[in-house]
């Protein structure tokens, strides 16, 4: 298991490279966003740490970039910047999740075998999930409602297929903060809110039947009656 680690404060980049060497991780480790860039694409990761806050390219920009290349490779921001803002731009920069400093670094170990299972992926028997109206390509990355297609960012996507394939369960913020973003629900923060706004905006807002509802003091629930 290879980790590419991109975090420009020598101490926590060392600590950082020690603990998961430690833990049977291989890793390269670079100081700024440009060689970021050079790792990225020259080798193959089955991680990617990303600090936010570095030179030359930023985290988010550098995100961006990777992502354009190299979609499936999962990335983690690991940030001093924690408020709902700075989440919500790295998610929307393609971010698989989101850890903020400090953190105790079993939880980091926690958030790479989350992300590594994931991107080993399951063979879906069906390329499309369909409700009402809406359909979700499974293998084009989009949504389909009355034939007009919806563009939506990695974590909205993700989104939409938990609520479809939990259709007429109501979901907890807790329930889709775990399973959606693979961490611990902070009530602290309304991130999970956020993006469901943003969703309901794009495939709820403008067609007559809605299918996202909320179910006060318990969360939501997907359906189209």
């Amino acid at each position: 298991m290879k980790i590419l680690i991109v975090e420009d404060e020598p101490k926590v980049a060392s600590f950082l490279k020690q603990g998961l060497e430690e833990n049977d991780y291989k890793v390269d480790l670079v100081y700024d966003g440009q060689m970021g860039k050079l790792f990225a694409a020259k080798n193959q990761y089955d991680v990617i740490l990303l600090d936010i806050v570095i030179p030359y390219i930023n985290g988010i920009e550098l995100c961006k970039q990777i992502k354009e290349d190299k979609p499936s490779i999962p990335i983690l921001m690991l940030t001093a910047l924690g408020t709902t803002e700075d989440k919500v731009a790295g998610f929307d920069a393609g971010a698989d999740d989101y850890l903020v400093k400090p953190f105790e670094f079993r939880e980091l170990l926690s958030r790479i075998k989350a992300l590594t299972k994931r991107s080993t992926g399951i063979l879906e028997t069906s390329n499309k999930l369909k409700v009402a109206d809406l359909v979700l390509d499974l293998d084009k990355k989009v949504a389909i409602r009355k034939g007009i297609s919806i563009d939506l960012t990695a974590k909205e996507f993700a989104l939409l297929e938990f609520f479809i394939r939990n259709k007429g369960k109501v979901l907890s913020r807790v329930d889709i903060a775990e399973k959606v973003w693979d961490i611990t629900f902070d009530t602290g923060t309304n991130v999970v809110d956020v993006y469901v706004n943003i969703l309901r905006k794009k495939i709820d807002r403008n067609f007559e039947v809605k299918l996202i509802h909320t179910r006060i003091g318990m969360g939501y629930i997907f359906n189209n009656e």
